[in-house]
């Protein structure tokens, strides 16, 4: 796909969506921005979109909420005319033991980290075949990817996660005779989660055959591989230093 002059709609502004946003600026993609809580982040990804000289702009969405995907799709294709790119990336991502868990738990992750997925991808499936096709791109976790959980306490996110996989094969097939490719990338450790000691980072390097944190930038340049092929479609691709091997 060539990039220039393209309309991309990322759900989620913070930290490797902000770098994605900065990366897409940089090869001529108009980019919206959708957020939940996080609108600082969110404008100020925003802003360096905009200072790129492309156009941008930020929308308010919690996704938890049906209704909420295709609104922010609409108000993306309002504003900007088109849609070309969507890039699945909001995530709820808690711990909480089984024993603990209740329903409106299991909703929580299942809601924003798998239907909304879903929800997103139906509301601008329409406006990516109006422009002759177009790239959707999930997000989903290297541990569900390798095709086993690995850590307690994150159930429904394993869960919502293996579904990611399943829902990028599936919309795969249905879209290609619309010329729309839909791929999935599986985060490893990428940028240490808020409230990582260095003893627990330190154990994370040493468990990646690579010995180190990937940083954002190696998750931004496997999306640009992914929209920049034309015939790549139903894949869901590790980015994690090799962790899965250990």
């Amino acid at each position: 796909m060539e990039l220039t002059a393209r309309v991309a709609l990322i759900t989620g502004g913070k930290r490797i969506g902000a770098v994605i946003a900065r990366e897409l600026a940089a090869c001529g993609v108009d980019v919206a921005l959708g957020y939940a809580r996080s609108k600082a982040e969110a404008d100020e990804a925003s802003d360096i979109v905009r200072a790129a000289g492309r156009r941008s702009a930020t929308f308010a969405a919690d996704l938890s909420r049906p209704e909420a995907a295709s609104a922010l799709v609409q108000s993306v294709v309002n504003t900007f005319g088109r849609l070309d790119i969507l890039i699945n990336m909001a995530s709820v991502y808690v711990r909480k033991p089984f024993a603990d868990l209740t329903a409106a738990d299991w909703d929580a992750n299942i809601n924003v980290d798998l239907r909304a997925a879903f929800l997103c991808a139906h509301a601008a499936a329409p406006h990516l075949r109006a422009q002759g096709g177009g790239r959707i791109v999930n997000f989903s976790d290297w541990v569900a990817r390798s095709g086993r959980p690995r850590y307690i306490g994150y159930v429904p996110y394993y869960v919502a996660k293996a579904g990611i996989i399943a829902l990028t094969e599936a919309l795969a097939l249905e879209l290609a005779p619309d010329n729309i490719l839909v791929n999935a990338i599986a985060p490893g450790p990428i940028v240490a989660p808020p409230g990582t000691t260095e003893a627990e980072s330190r154990a994370v390097e040493e468990a990646t055959p690579l010995g180190r944190w990937g940083g954002e930038m190696e998750i931004a340049k496997a999306v640009l591989a992914l929209l920049a092929s034309d015939f790549v479609t139903g894949e869901t691709i590790r980015v994690d230093g090799g962790r899965h091997l250990k």
